[in-house]
């Protein structure tokens, strides 16, 4: 599997977390099939211009080695077929109501982020 990019909002505790948890993973399963990159990045900018700092700092967007950008809870399952050790859980998303039911959490978490960062308080 080719490597997939997430972009995703560097200036949130929280987004920042995440991203970094995710890596961890995918290079302690010995995968290579995910970079992180922050929206707010000049890289970010120059390789993938199309995708608008609004737009990334709203959801997460993972680019797909074909150009396909994913973005939010649509991410999720890509996400964690390229991390070896939690591929399993890509089966969930098949599930009835899974998907529909991913899309409104994290909507409700991305809305609420930064509130969510300051109320865990910084990482331990």
């Amino acid at each position: 599997m080719a490597s997939a990019v997430l972009i995703y909002d560097g200036e949130c505790s929280m987004c920042r977390a995440s991203a970094l948890w995710l890596m961890r993973r995918a290079l302690a399963g010995g995968a290579r099939e995910l970079e992180i990159l922050p929206c707010q990045s000049p890289a970010r900018r120059a390789r993938f211009p199309r995708i608008d700092d609004t737009v990334c700092l709203t959801a997460m967007q993972l680019v797909l080695p074909d150009g396909r950008v994913l973005s939010g809870a649509d991410a999720v399952p890509e996400i964690l077929a390229r991390i070896p050790r939690w591929r399993w859980l890509v089966r969930l998303f098949d599930l009835p109501g899974v998907r529909p039911l991913s899309r409104r959490v994290y909507a409700w978490v991305a809305r609420n982020r930064m509130r969510i960062s300051c109320a865990a308080g910084p990482p331990s």
